[in-house]
C-alpha cells in the first residue's frame, strides 16, 4: 500500500499586465494591417483571421500560465453558445429584407421618403431621409452608398456644402441603422450584454430621439442660412423615384408587413418569432402584389406556379438580384437573404471566441481591474464604458470590435452593481456603433471615405448625431436618469 501523498495539479497563474496586452497589442496590429492591405473590405475576411491569430497568441500564453486546452476550447465553446440567439435573428433579418426586397416594402418606404425632399431644408432632408432608407434596410453603409451618393451630387447642383451633406447623410444613415431590427449592430450589442431585441431599441429611444432632433435642429439652421440654392437640380431624385415606379407596383399596401412587426414588436414578442413572421408576411406580399416583378426575376420558360415559389423562396435564403438600369437604384435593392449575413456570423463568432479566450484567461479581468478603479460611481462607469467602445474603435478600427470587446469586459461589473442589461447594449450603441465613421483607419470611416468621396477629416464636424449622441449618454449616466436597474420590472 502505498504513503505517498496525491499529486495535487498546479492552479493556473494569473496573467500579468504584459501578458494581457500582448495579444491586444499584436490584434491592433494585425487589424491596422488589414485595413491598410484591404480597406473597406477588411472586415469581410481579412479581421476574422487577425481575431484568430491574436486568439492564438492569447492561448499560447495562457498555455504558458498553467491553463488547459480542455478548459480553454469549453470557454470558446461558451463564448459561441452565448450569441446563438442572435445569429438566429441575424439570419431571420436577413430572410426578411430579402422579402421585403421582393414584396416592395422596402422601395416603397424609400420612395415616399424621397418625395418629402426640398431646396429650403436641404440638409434635414438629407439626414430624415437616409434615416428612413436605413431603417428600413438596416444598412447605413448601403444607405450611404446609394441615397447618400445622390444627396451628394444635388449638394453639388445646389451649390451646397457636400461636408455639410455628407455629415447629414451619415447622421441620418446611423440613426435609422441604429433603430432598426434588420441591422447587424443593433442585433449584436443586445446579444452581447444579455438584453432582449426590441427592449434595446425601445430603451435607445431616450437618448437617440434628443440626439437626432438636436441634429436636425443644426442642420435646419445651417440649411436656411444658405443663399439661393438651385432648385433645378433634383434630377437624380426623379431618376431614383421613376425608377422604382416602374419596377415596382408601389402602394401604401407594401408597408403592411411593417405595421404588423411593428405591431408584434410593441406587443413584445421575441424577436425571432417576430422577424420571422415579418419575413413570411413580406413572401405572401410579393406574391400578390408584385407578380409581374417576380416574373421578370423567374428563368425562362417555367411556368408561372414555379416562377412564384423560386424566386420567393430565393428571397429568403439569397435575397433578390434587380436589374433595372439604373446602377444606384440596383445596388439598393440587390441584397438580402440569410446568405448575406453569414459574413457577419463568422465574424461575430471569431469575436466572441477571442473574447472569451480572454475572458477565461483572466486578461479581461485584468484590464477591467484597472479602468475600475476610477469608476466608483454608475455614471463613471457607463462614461468608462463609452470611452472604452471609442478607444476599441480607434484601436482595433471595427465598429463589431467596438461591440463585442467592451460588452464582455462590462457585463458582469453592471450586473454587480444592480444595472439593466439594456443600460450596457444601449451605452454599446451610444458608443460603439456611431462613432465608427467618424475615424479614418475605422472600416466605417474608409467605406464611407470610398463611398462619398469624402474624408473623415472633411465631415467629421458635422455628423451631429454621431458627435451628440455620446455626448447624451453621458449626462443621462451622471444625472442618474432613465438608468435602469435590474429590480425594475418597467
Amino acid at each position: 500500500m502505498s504513503n505517498k501523498a496525491p499529486i495535487k495539479s498546479k492552479s493556473p497563474k494569473a496573467p500579468s499586465m504584459l501578458d494581457a496586452t500582448i495579444p491586444l497589442v499584436s490584434l491592433v496590429i494585425m487589424l491596422t494591417a488589414s485595413v491598410g492591405y484591404f480597406s473597406d473590405n477588411s472586415s469581410f475576411g481579412p479581421n476574422q483571421i487577425a481575431l484568430l491569430l491574436a486568439m492564438g497568441i492569447a492561448i499560447v500564453i495562457g498555455l504558458k500560465n498553467g491553463y488547459q486546452w480542455d478548459g480553454i476550447e469549453k470557454a470558446m465553446v461558451k463564448g459561441i453558445s452565448l450569441s446563438l440567439g442572435a445569429l438566429l435573428i441575424l439570419l431571420t433579418v436577413g430572410a426578411l429584407i430579402g422579402t421585403w426586397l421582393l414584396s416592395g416594402t422596402v422601395p416603397t418606404m424609400i420612395y415616399y421618403g424621397l418625395q418629402i425632399i426640398d431646396p429650403n431644408w436641404f440638409y434635414a432632408a438629407c439626414c430624415i431621409v437616409c434615416g428612413i432608407v436605413a431603417m428600413s434596410i438596416g444598412s447605413s453603409w448601403t444607405t450611404a452608398a446609394t441615397v447618400g451618393v445622390a444627396f451628394i451630387g444635388i449638394s453639388n447642383g445646389f451649390e451646397m456644402s457636400t461636408a455639410v451633406t455628407a455629415g447629414a447623410v451619415i447622421s441620418g444613415a446611423y440613426f435609422g441603422d441604429k433603430l432598426s431590427p434588420l441591422s447587424e449592430t443593433t442585433n449584436l450589442a443586445p446579444a452581447v450584454a444579455g438584453s432582449e431585441l426590441f427592449d434595446h431599441i425601445r430603451y435607445m429611444l431616450w437618448t437617440t430621439i434628443p440626439s437626432i432632433s438636436i441634429a436636425l435642429l443644426l442642420f435646419l439652421i445651417i440649411g436656411f442660412n444658405h443663399s439661393s440654392p438651385n432648385i433645378e437640380n433634383t434630377d437624380s431624385i426623379e431618376a431614383l423615384t421613376a425608377t422604382l415606379e416602374a419596377t415596382y407596383d408601389i402602394s401604401v399596401i407594401n408597408l403592411v408587413p411593417l405595421l404588423i412587426l411593428l405591431i408584434l414588436a410593441f406587443k413584445k414578442m421575441p424577436a425571432f418569432p417576430a422577424v420571422a413572421i415579418g419575413a413570411i408576411i413580406g413572401a405572401i406580399w410579393s406574391g400578390i402584389f408584385q407578380q409581374e416583378l417576380i416574373l421578370t426575376m423567374a428563368k425562362e420558360g417555367v411556368s408561372n406556379t414555379t416562377a412564384y415559389i423560386t424566386v420567393i423562396w430565393t428571397a429568403f435564403f439569397d435575397g433578390i438580384v434587380v436589374n433595372t438600369g439604373n446602377q444606384e437604384i440596383d445596388k439598393l435593392l440587390s441584397r438580402g437573404g440569410m446568405s448575406s449575413m453569414l459574413n457577419t456570423i463568422w465574424l461575430v463568432m471569431c469575436a466572441l471566441s477571442f473574447g472569451a479566450v480572454l475572458e477565461h484567461l483572466g486578461m479581461l479581468a485584468k484590464f477591467v481591474e484597472s479602468i475600475l478603479k476610477t469608476a466608483k460611481s454608475v455614471g463613471s462607469l457607463i462614461t468608462s464604458t463609452i470611452m472604452t467602445c471609442i478607444g476599441t474603435n480607434l484601436i482595433t478600427a471595427d465598429q463589431y470590435m467596438a461591440i463585442v470587446m467592451p460588452g464582455r469586459m462590462f457585463k458582469e461589473e453592471y450586473k454587480r452593481r444592480g444595472l439593466h442589461p439594456t443600460v450596457l447594449s444601449r451605452t454599446l450603441e451610444d458608443s460603439g456603433t456611431i462613432t465608427s465613421p467618424l475615424i479614418p483607419w475605422n472600416t466605417c470611416g474608409a467605406f464611407m471615405f470610398g463611398a462619398l468621396a469624402l474624408t473623415s477629416y472633411d465631415y467629421i464636424f458635422y455628423c451631429f448625431f454621431n458627435l451628440i449622441n455620446p455626448i447624451i449618454a453621458v449626462i443621462y449616466a451622471y444625472a442618474g436618469f432613465k438608468i435602469k436597474k435590474l429590480t425594475n420590472t418597467a
